[in-house]
């Protein structure tokens, strides 16, 4: 039995669990899956509410204290921190070293939603526990949407946060859209600092004559110097924008700081996996690279997007682009049941943004209007991350709203 141990005034336990890394061969290959247990010390007996991290590709946040969301959970539940298959203390993916590309297609193909959430149904049932809340921020509520439409019955309650995900829908449909809410950040950005219009065009210049060398060895191009835009949607992300491009151009601080905007050496499976995650029964066929808008000014950054030319400029994801071509050419299977959705009976609360740049507030209301028994928060008091900004009111208000009859 794992032993519980302090850190600032919270009570943690370390579990680890073995399972398959192909749910449908439950005698096949193991992998390990690390989920940490937070507790108030007087509230060890409390209902479980699991964390579903954004990503994906990341493992879930870890505890300093009982602030944010986990201060307003912790007077109501004992968290559970998954760390998604994958990620974290989990079994780790990396680059998959001495696999072929069609070994490492056969692998990731157990990394998306529907894998994590049969891994939460059978740590669920390891711990006895009979039915769990969850809360899903982003991409965890993807995974939040894919369980209440596969294993229902393991749910108490369902809270989600800026991750109601677009149901049966094609990639291109869903970058078509999401590029226009990057236009929208582009021209905010402008508008509200335009004495770095010049800079970026300066920039874009001498990237394209010069050989500008990152940290890590790879070249700054004109196309992954956009991907600092990736931050537009966060609060504050036009201003921390505004403060990366503040950096004498090709100084130590300037290289180091835009590298670290979009870096995949940590956390490679993010890449690989980006756009599976939208592919509800779909095949996805680089969406983002087949939709970037001939419209877009060479000034104009790019956002949450990924790119077939990331696997050939940076030499951390090089190892898997044979594999990321491949799985990009995947015939995925669905996601989500909208049939059971529509019939759900598990109760919802999930906040959705309404200038959330990463998931389309059009699809997340439509998809709020399909899922029975959900109720729905729309709000521009915050951008994606309000769940970590103001995590303590955000929780707060749908776990009130998820108490009113629908």
């Amino acid at each position: 039995m794992p032993q519980p141990y302090r850190l600032a005034g919270l009570l943690l336990t370390d579990h680890e669990f073995n399972v398959p890394l192909d749910h449908t061969q439950p005698d096949g290959p193991q992998i390990s899956v690390f989920a940490r247990e937070v507790a108030d010390p007087d509230g060890k007996d409390r209902p479980f509410l699991v964390y579903f991290q954004g990503g994906p590709g990341f493992e879930a946040v870890r505890p300093t204290g009982a602030s944010g969301w986990m201060k307003r959970a912790l007077r109501d539940y004992r968290i559970l921190l998954l760390d998604q298959r994958g990620t974290g203390r989990s079994t780790p993916v990396g680059t998959l070293p001495g696999m072929s590309a069609e070994e490492q297609v056969a692998y990731l193909r157990h990394f998306r939603a529907d894998a994590i959430v049969r891994d939460a149904e059978l740590i669920r049932q390891a711990l006895g526990v009979d039915t769990w809340s969850v809360l899903g921020q982003s991409f965890g509520g993807f995974c939040v949407v894919t369980y209440l439409s596969s294993a229902p019955q393991g749910l108490r309650e369902a809270f989600i946060t800026g991750g109601l995900p677009p149901i049966g829908r094609p990639t291109e449909e869903i970058y078509r859209a999401t590029y226009q809410r990057v236009a929208d950040r582009n021209r905010r950005f402008y508008a509200r600092y335009p004495q770095h219009l010049d800079t970026v065009r300066a920039i874009h210049t001498r990237l394209n004559s010069e050989d500008v060398r990152l940290p890590s060895g790879d070249r700054l191009t004109s196309e992954r110097f956009r991907q600092i835009g990736q931050g537009l949607g966060m609060q504050r992300g036009l201003e921390h924008v505004f403060y990366l491009l503040d950096q004498p151009f090709g100084s130590s601080a300037f290289l180091h700081d835009i590298e670290a905007e979009f870096s995949f050496a940590r956390n490679p499976l993010y890449a690989a996996l980006h756009e599976a995650c939208y592919a509800d029964g779909v095949v996805s066929a680089w969406a983002a690279q087949r939709e970037y808008p001939d419209s877009f000014p060479t000034e104009w950054f790019t956002g949450e997007m990924v790119y077939p030319w990331m696997f050939e400029q940076s030499a951390a994801l090089r190892p898997l682009a044979q594999a990321a071509e491949q799985l990009a050419h995947e015939p995925w299977p669905k996601l989500y049941d909208a049939e059971r959705l529509r019939a759900n009976t598990v109760p919802v609360a999930a906040a959705v943004y309404a200038n959330d740049m990463y998931v389309e507030r059009v699809y997340s209301e439509e998809t709020a209007a399909l899922i029975g028994n959900l109720r729905m928060w729309l709000t521009n008091e915050y951008e994606h991350n309000g769940l970590g900004t103001d995590g303590e009111r955000v929780l707060d208000h749908l776990i009130e709203l998820i108490k009113e009859p629908i």
